[in-house]
Formats: C-alpha cells, structure tokens, sequence
C-alpha cells in the first residue's frame, strides 16, 4: 500500500472529506488498500450498485456515461464517493486508460468508521450540508 501519510494528504483534498481531522484522515488513509487495475479494465459499471470508493494514485481513468466520455481522472482525483455513502446504483463508468493504482475504501469500512467515531460523522455532515446549501443557492 501506498504510505498512509501520502495517502492521508492526498484524502485530506477530497472535498467530502475536508471536514476531517488529520487523526481521521489517517484512520481513513489505514483502512484503506490498495487496488490495481490493467488498462482497459471497467473499474465501475454504469448502473451496477456502488461497493466503494477509489482515489487515483498512480495512472489515469476515463468517466463515461451513456457510452459518451465526460472526463478523464489522474492522480488525486477520486471517485465513487456518492454512491459509497448512499449505497445506489453508479452513475456512470469509469475505466482504466493505462495501469491503474489508487485506494480503496470499501462501503462495510466507512460505514465501520462513522459507527466508531462520531467526529467522523460529524464532519462528513457538515460537508454534505455545505454541498446540499451550495446545489440549493444555484436553484
């Protein structure tokens, strides 16, 4: 696995987890594993239900929808991070460009972390209200 300190500052940027403390990020960054991925491989399906989160760490992604590409993801970018808090089905595909390295956190581990620690809880809370605030402010 990649160093949990890299892999906790490379988490502390993930939006959703802004609201954490360096001691939480580094628990998140500890239960985390890393997976690999071949170049061509479909990490996620479009419609299949959403078992994790992934955060890029070494090569790059494409995010499609419909069989239409939307963007191409690198290093310290992230995804599955909605469907892992909500258990619905992906919104869209995402498949390794070229070999492919990032950390997993699966759904049992965060839902484990936030059973175990309210702070956790708590900061992932007041993230998702300041997005929720921000996506009713544009309405």
């Amino acid at each position: 696995m990649a160093d949990s300190a890299d892999t906790a500052d490379l988490l502390s940027h993930v939006d959703l987890f802004t609201g954490l403390s360096g001691r939480q990020l580094k628990r998140l960054a500890d239960r985390s594993k890393e997976v690999r991925h071949d170049a061509g491989h479909e990490v996620t399906t479009e419609g299949a239900l959403g078992l994790g989160f992934h955060l890029i760490l070494d090569g790059e992604a494409t995010v499609s929808q419909g069989g239409t590409t939307l963007r191409t993801l690198g290093p310290g970018d992230y995804f599955g991070e909605i469907s892992m808090i909500d258990g619905r089905r992906r919104s869209a595909t995402v498949t390794a460009e070229t070999p492919l390295r990032a950390a997993y956190v699966s759904h049992a581990t965060f839902e484990e972390l936030l059973d175990q620690d309210p702070g956790f809880a708590r900061g992932l809370l007041k993230v998702l209200c300041a997005r929720l605030r921000e996506a009713e402010s544009r309405t």
